[in-house]
């Protein structure tokens, strides 16, 4: 424990947490301080005016960075047929229906985004309470029941992520790796920030976006000057 106390009090160093960074800024501070031996996922936490207990305040979606998120992704798809041979040839991890909803309820859980036809959700429906405390549930909203299973698989693989509001109204989504260029993960940042934008539910009052902070993995937090994230 005193390493990593250690660790962390030198990363803080030469950063001001009362200050708001600008992202180029901030982006770097943040870079500086990946000195993990992985490569380590940079994270945007967003804190937003809304309470997602309420349902015209839920603020969720999907949005595709423009340079993908380094990370590899494993898909599963619940399909039957030609919609199966489909979601294969798209490239996805594990594809099935009835067996597949075996697995699953059983706790073989080895995948990370869950993709249903439409007529696969009378099935997928009986896993909510496995799926659906891991945001793994599909939904149409989402992209993700859908009879276009190729188009979903390929989002998906091509750097999509999915945000949503957690308890206290923030979110948290990773926006590329440490060893992404400035410009690159600014791109991401950017984007996925404008798609929070255009998600503001309808009961959202006042100021929608509180404020925003970039972090690494294993890093300290840098908060970021709203101003800057516009493009």
């Amino acid at each position: 424990m005193s390493k990593k106390g250690k660790r962390l009090r030198k990363a803080v160093e030469g950063i001001d947490r009362d200050a708001d960074y600008a992202l180029g800024d901030a982006l770097k501070l943040v870079k500086e301080r990946a000195t993990s031996k992985f490569d380590e996922t940079v994270e945007l936490s967003i804190n937003l005016n809304v309470d997602p207990r309420h349902a015209d305040q839920m603020v969720r979606g999907v949005v595709s960075l423009p340079h993908g998120t380094g990370k590899s992704v494993r898909v599963a798809v619940f399909a039957k047929g030609d919609k199966a041979k489909e979601a294969q040839a798209a490239g996805a991890d594990i594809v099935g229906a009835d067996d597949l909803a075996e697995k699953v309820q059983a706790g073989e859980i080895d995948f990370d985004r869950c993709v249903a036809t439409p007529d696969m959700m009378s099935v997928v429906g009986k896993l909510g309470k496995v799926l659906g405390p891991r945001g793994l549930m599909p939904n149409p909203k989402l992209g993700t029941v859908t009879q276009d299973v190729a188009h979903a698989v390929a989002a998906v693989k091509g750097g999509q992520v999915e945000y949503r509001t957690e308890k206290a109204g923030i979110i948290h989504a990773g926006v590329g790796k440490a060893s992404f260029s400035n410009e690159q993960l600014a791109a991401n940042v950017r984007a996925l920030y404008d798609a929070v934008l255009k998600a503001k539910p309808s009961g959202a009052k006042g100021t929608y976006v509180k404020k925003a902070s970039l972090s690494s993995t294993m890093g300290p937090g840098v908060r970021l000057e709203i101003s800057s994230l516009a493009d």
